[in-house]
């Protein structure tokens, strides 16, 4: 064994919406545990997984961060991730490392957008779960709502094992259903009583259905149950544990994390209910591709096996550099060794080994399987990344991410800044693999893109904290095209004589319209020597220069042929620039002759709404000039909406939706095709554009 028995392992992800409670409920988890001694808050700013500034000022968790805890001789592997949309791609990644997960649902707000997209991610990794109803001492608090809107939008079987001994200000404590004892909880300590009598018949009809449903899972349980015999509390724990873990029901609790009410009982529930990595490696086998044949191989969660693990977050920091945090699938890892990066193709030293226990490193000298652990300053490693046994590589599925859902334009305060920026950026970007950056070639802005406005705000920030570099955020330019509908002919001639050898040029040219997205196509037609061979390249170059620039409003010309067909040259004066001027007036000319036109991008738009807001979002789509191309009907009451939507009208739909749909809407887009703009609104854009011409000019 290595540092511990890999069965008595629960490696889980405390996933929800944003402003459930995540991460008060891992500070109480982890001060029951004793893990810490001190029971931090968000409002104090002083919890061990939100330690970022950006996390304590706005008192909500923007990264994922691990903590660790023993409990009645289990490790639990701890991850606290993100709940707002704007991060939750974070928690995907967390997720797909995980064996089990604690979802909270609010008292209050019960179910969310959010919650319906992490359940989902939770779906997709057959990830086991227990279900956590959180702040049951609130003011109009509703155990029961809670569980009804878990069991209508997941259609779930959901069983409590416990329910609440009083509401809101007279929230005491809870009744254990398999136990049938009541636990009420008072200055952090908890004691058994006997049920109050206005609870138990409520208590016994939770317990009737309880068993009703371990009896199904079992038929010699059944046929007992059916005799009028109930099983034991141990057949009722054998039977819970076997369907939670094979998600035929999911086990429920419920208590209040900042109260610390419920949550000794939720580390007992994690104990009998989630997987240790042994149960969740039958329940998803750990498989990858084999790098010496290709062929499919699997890893079983022993020590035995060659040493495998996935990196799932990186950590950037510009004084400790870069922190690269890992799960073991199966082998043993030992500090100061070299393992394969199976994507890089690369070998990697490792220095010391650390558990995290949120920004603090406990040094470990070798870990084990479904063990999370991290090292820091590797050279190729990225999110997403197997690393595995030299003589045994394997690469593991990556981690998928979606792709940004917003971009705004960066520029920085101070001139000269550009590389600093870039630099910073690009650190930025290890960390966040979800964040893209790049420099768009035809406006020239420099582009981050990321998941939403806040997201950006947040990376910007980071930025500015620790690298030392300030930045402007401004919307994009729209990256319009031009284009033409009609097909024209037109001569450009080009002479010029000052006193030595002069320039010549000319040549016809015919532009004619190509298929949306076809490119440029130029065609060379001269016959009969009347423009030399190597000056019709020159040609070209002036035309494609020219299309480049734009010539209707400065955007970039496209789906365009353009003919050489005529032409004549000077033995002495004609040169290649003289043509590739001729080139490019040839086309000027033709160019605003041939009905120009404007085309703008167009986005496939997917926005998942709950029933109530579906006109309001339909009828904001259509006021965006957008085509709704169909309704389809999602689990849990909501609509998902498929549009065609101009670029230019999304810059802005996140917030305009999290408006819409008071918080519950999400979307996602990407690029579909160009379109012609609208002519009264193509005239506004291009009398934009000439504008800072005129002030230039002025």
């Amino acid at each position: 064994m290595v540092n511990f028995d890999v069965e008595k392992i629960r490696d889980i992800a405390v996933i929800a919406h944003g402003g459930a409670g995540k991460t008060s409920l891992v500070e109480a988890m982890l001060f029951n545990s004793k893990a810490t001694d001190r029971f931090g808050s968000v409002d104090s700013g002083n919890t061990i997984t939100d330690y970022e500034p950006e996390e304590i000022e706005r008192k909500i968790s923007i990264s994922s961060t691990m903590a660790f805890c023993d409990w009645k001789g289990f490790r639990f592997n701890i991850i606290d991730t993100p709940g707002y949309i704007n991060f939750i791609e974070d928690t995907k990644g967390c997720l797909s490392i995980s064996d089990g997960a604690v979802v909270i649902i609010s008292a209050l707000s019960g179910v969310k957008a959010e919650t319906e997209k992490i359940w989902q991610y939770a779906c997709n990794y057959e990830i086991p779960r227990v279900v956590f109803v959180n702040k049951m001492d609130r003011e109009n608090a509703s155990f029961d709502r809670a569980v009804g809107e878990l069991e209508k939008a997941y259609e779930s079987s959901v069983i409590p094992l416990n329910i609440p001994v009083g509401l809101a200000e007279s929230f005491e404590g809870v009744i254990d259903i398999v136990n049938m004892k009541a636990i009420k909880f008072s200055n952090g300590a908890y004691r058994e009583e006997d049920i109050p009598e206005e609870l138990k018949s409520s208590a016994l009809e939770y317990r009737k259905k309880l068993i009703e449903k371990i009896a199904e899972l079992d038929d010699s349980l059944l046929e007992k149950y059916l005799e009028g015999t109930d099983p034991t509390d141990e057949e009722i724990k054998k039977g819970i544990r076997e369907g939670s873990i094979t998600r035929r029901f999911i086990p429920l609790v419920c208590g209040s994390a900042i109260k610390n009410i419920g949550v000794h009982q939720l580390l007992d529930v994690i104990t009998l209910c989630l997987p240790s990595p042994v149960e969740k490696a039958k329940i998803t086998p750990i498989t990858g591709k084999n790098l010496k044949n290709g062929d499919k191989i699997q890893r079983n969660p022993s020590e035995s096996e060659p040493f495998s693990a996935q990196v799932f977050k990186t950590i950037a920091d510009p004084f400790a550099g870069k922190l690269t945090v890992f799960r073991v699938f199966s082998g043993v890892l030992k500090a100061d060794s070299t393992v394969y990066n199976s994507n890089r193709n690369s070998k990697e030293k490792l220095g010391h080994i650390f558990y995290l226990m949120g920004k603090k490193q406990v040094p470990v000298q070798k870990i084990g399987p479904g063990e999370i652990a991290a090292v820091a300053k590797l050279k190729d490693t990225q999110t997403g990344d197997t690393l595995a046994d030299l003589g045994n590589p394997i690469l593991f599925e990556p981690i998928k991410f979606s792709d940004p859902m917003i971009s705004y334009a960066i520029a920085p305060k101070s001139r000269g800044d550009e590389d600093k920026v870039s630099l910073g950026i690009h650190r930025i970007l290890e960390e966040d693999p979800t964040l893209k950056f790049y420099r768009d070639a035809e406006t020239k802005d420099m582009i981050l893109s990321g998941m939403g406005q806040m997201h950006l705000e947040v990376a910007l920030e980071k930025l500015r904290r620790k690298f030392g570099v300030e930045v402007l955020m401004k919307t994009p330019k729209i990256p319009y095209k031009e284009t033409i509908r009609k097909s024209v002919k037109a001569q450009g001639r080009y002479k010029k004589q000052s006193g030595g050898r002069g320039q010549y040029g000319d040549c016809w040219i015919e532009i004619n319209p190509m298929p949306r997205s076809a490119g440029f196509e130029f065609v060379d037609k001269i016959v009969g020597g009347v423009i030399p061979r190597q000056y019709i390249p020159a040609v070209e170059k002036g035309i494609v220069e020219a299309m480049q620039e734009g010539i209707l409003a400065g955007y970039p010309i496209v789906d365009m042929r353009a003919t050489v067909c005529d032409g004549s040259y000077h033995t002495v004066d004609s040169s290649e620039m003289a043509f590739k001027i001729a080139g490019s007036m040839a086309l000027k000319k033709a160019f605003l002759d041939a009905v120009p036109v404007l085309l703008e991008p167009i986005f496939k738009v997917e926005t998942i709404t709950p029933d109530e807001f579906l006109g309001s979002v339909i009828g904001d789509i259509n006021g965006k000039r957008g085509k709704v191309q169909g309704v389809e009907p999602q689990s849990g009451g909501r609509q998902k909406i498929t549009a065609l939507v101009p670029m230019a009208e999304m810059l802005t739909y996140a917030n305009q939706l999290n408006s819409l749909t008071s918080g519950r809407g999400i979307y996602s887009m990407e690029f579909s095709h160009y379109e012609e703009v609208p002519s009264h609104l193509a005239q506004k854009i291009i009398s934009e554009r000439a504008k800072p011409e005129k002030e230039e000019k002025g």
